[in-house]
């Protein structure tokens, strides 16, 4: 643990600390810990926690951790309301602004790898409307011919933004043939940066891939028990469709097939499984394209067990990454 004096010298100037990786490896819990030794607050960088009323399938933060360091950038939307990056650039350089004006750090925390670099990339992003009408087109093509046939036709008109967005990620590859139709130009080539924060310490928690796959599976299982699926059928009957942005994340897209008959309970869970799995491994895979990030195994740590972990371990892992942290933040300082 810092000294006080120190820890409010870290809050001060440009500095930036992220923790980042895939889902499961224990990010959540480890963060507070490490909030308290860095006198930090906590930003939210994650796609689905941006949204009410998904609480259990995206493994939103509970009252206590909230209690224990504040979190900026939970509940922020409706889930039948858009919500796109340069939505989260926006509320996160606001909420940079006022940690820092309370003496404190910002500590960006998720494994949303584009919110994550829209931060500390300070990226710029076009400027198009969403155009209604062209939307409906894609949504009915992708129902019919399939989500692999509408990435086809973005690998035709940007071949780098294809690269970049998974072919089963059909809400951001109609945005990207949006921007591309609307703006006479791909995405790809409109997206710059207007320079990295010149104080970032980016820290990934990584983990033995059995040990961490071992973990979904644990909280996949804890997620049902705790009401999964009472909170996608609530989330049905309130009219969330579907086709709205928060019912295609992990959890609600499985759950909601089976609430709406599409196959038995059995296929939702193996569904649910295997997406998350990849969803972490196409993680690992874009914050291990950025060569600022320092890795952490975490497997010594965690045991590779939710049920197993204890506090201790939970300290003795974010101490690690104070100590890292610490060791990015006088590099940069001495640069």
């Amino acid at each position: 643990m810092v000294s006080p004096e120190l820890a409010r010298d870290e809050g001060r100037g440009d500095r930036l600390a992220v923790l980042c990786g895939p889902t499961a490896v224990g990010k959540t819990a480890v963060a507070v810990v490490l909030a308290r030794c860095l006198n930090a607050e906590i930003i939210c960088a994650d796609s689905r926690t941006v949204y009410r009323g998904l609480d259990v399938g995206t493994a939103k933060p509970d009252a206590v951790l909230r209690a224990a360091v504040p979190h900026h950038l939970l509940d922020v939307v409706e889930p039948t309301e858009p919500f796109t990056v340069a939505d989260f650039q926006r509320l996160a350089r606001r909420a940079i602004e006022v940690i820092r004006a309370r003496g404190r750090l910002p500590l960006l925390v998720g494994g949303t790898g584009l919110y994550v670099r829209a931060v500390v990339d300070d990226l710029m992003f076009p400027e198009v409307a969403p155009d209604a009408a062209l939307r409906a087109r894609l949504e009915d093509e992708a129902r019919e011919r399939g989500p692999v046939h509408l990435h086809r036709r973005l690998a035709q008109v940007d071949s780098a933004a294809a690269e970049r967005i998974h072919p089963q990620n059909v809400r951001r590859v109609i945005r990207a043939l949006e921007v591309a139709a609307v703006a006479g130009r791909p995405i790809s080539a409109q997206r710059r940066g207007g320079g990295p924060v010149p104080a970032a310490a980016l820290v990934g928690l990584t983990m033995d891939r059995a040990a961490l796959y071992r973990r979904i599976d644990q909280r996949v299982e804890a997620q049902l028990a705790a009401g999964l699926v009472n909170e996608t059928r609530a989330l049905v009957a309130r009219g969330v469709t579907s086709s709205a942005p928060a019912m295609q994340s992990l959890g609600y897209k499985e759950i909601g097939g089976w609430v709406q008959g599409a196959y038995d309970y059995a296929e939702a869970v193996r569904r649910l499984k295997r997406n998350t799995r990849r969803h972490a491994k196409r993680q690992l895979t874009w914050f291990g394209r950025d060569p600022r990030v320092r890795w952490l195994d975490a497997t010594e740590f965690l045991a590779g067990d939710e049920d197993a972990t204890t506090p201790d371990a939970f300290e003795a892992l974010a101490a690690r990454v104070h100590a890292m942290m610490e060791a990015e933040f006088a590099a940069a300082g001495s640069a």
